[in-house]
Order: C-alpha cells, then structure tokens, then sequence
C-alpha cells in the first residue's frame, strides 16, 4: 500500500513538473512572440519593452490588451503602402494628356473618350499603337506614318488666320501753286475723292490753266 502512494507521489509529481514546465515555456514563448511583434511593428524600443513586460507580468491577459493596443501594420506593410502611393502618383504625373483636349487619359488608348480624338495611330504592317512622336514601328521596323503632322494640320484647322489689312499707298501731294489754287482744288475736290483720283485731276487742271 505504501508502495502505490509513494507511485502516485510520484507520478502527481513529475505531472506537476511536466505542466508547470509547459506553463513555463508558453509563458516565455508568449514574451519571445510579443517582443518579436512589436518591433516588427514599430521601432520604438521604449513601446516594445513596455509591451514585453506586459505580457511578462500578466500573461495572457496581458497579450489580449496587448493585441488590443498593438498597431494594425507592420513596418514592412507600411513601407509597401508608402510605395505603392508613391508609384501611384508618379503614375498620375505621369499620365498622358490628351493633345486635342488636353484631359488625361490611359497609355492604352487608341481614342480620346472626351473628345474622340484618335491618340495613336496603328502600324500599317503590323497594326502597333504607335505614340504620335514615333518615326518607326518598334515591333515591325516600319516607317511610322505623319500622324503627328495630321494632329498639326487638325489644330491648325480649328485657328483663322487673318492676314493683317493692306496699306493703302502713300503719295507725296505737290504743294506748289498759288493759294487760289489749292481754294480752287479744294472746293472742286471733296474730301471723299480719293487721293489718286485728286492729284491726276490737279495736274489735268494746271496744263488746262497753263502753270508750270
């Protein structure tokens, strides 16, 4: 009888061992994990000692407040965040504008959507989208069409040119004769006679009179 109590002692023994060194090790485990997650998180040394000793004090009550608390991302989802916004707006710089009405569009398109414009033109051989300043297919080697010349010739197309007035010829009026002369032509001649018409009848009327 003796023998089988001291067989439980034993037994009741090594199981309290056994459990309480499972205790032990998921405890650890739970601090090892806490740290490792907190400066995957964050590069503050102060939140992740304070984070640590959380978990170390309170265990598994620690670890949910902890979990609570503890930020969203990580450092390595934060810095793929950052990049992909800081691609995206290279990308929205760098988005073509339409050349008709100057409204960005995609790389893609053959046709402006706002304005119907045709953005590329396909390869005669291939069919390629070639861009408007291109002098040669890059996937063929053909010669690219003038599409850029056509966009010229369709912005142009939409301008009037007014060519600027004609001046009217300037002709130095003789100023010679005597002022019964000059009364004489005036009252013949209106204003409204224009100034060529005006000097051949003067000079017609001064060979009548006999001046020089």
């Amino acid at each position: 009888m003796e023998q089988l109590f001291n067989l439980l002692g034993v037994g009741l023994t090594w199981g309290v061992a056994i459990i309480g060194g499972l205790l032990a090790a998921f405890w650890i485990g739970l601090i090892i994990w806490t740290w490792r997650d907190i400066r995957l998180r964050s590069e503050d040394i102060f939140a992740a000692l304070l984070a640590t000793l959380l978990v170390a004090i309170f265990n598994i009550l620690g670890l949910l407040i902890y979990i609570l608390v503890r930020p969203k991302q990580t450092l390595a989802e934060q810095y793929d965040r950052a990049l992909e916004e800081e691609i995206l707006l290279r990308e929205l710089e760098q988005a073509p504008d339409c050349w008709n009405c100057g409204r960005p569009v995609q790389a893609e398109w053959r046709f402006c959507p706002y304005c119907e414009a045709e953005l590329k033109h396909p390869c005669s051989q291939c069919g390629y989208l070639l861009e408007p300043e291109w002098k040669r297919c890059p996937k063929c080697g053909a010669p690219a069409e003038g599409f850029a010349s056509l966009q010229t010739e369709a912005s142009s197309s939409d301008t009037t040119i007014i060519p600027p007035p004609a001046q009217a010829p300037q002709m130095a009026v003789s100023t010679e004769g005597n002022a019964a002369d000059t009364l004489s032509l005036t009252q013949e001649h209106p204003a409204n006679i224009p100034e060529a018409d005006a000097l051949a009848r003067a000079e017609k009327l001064k060979r009548e009179q006999g001046l020089p």
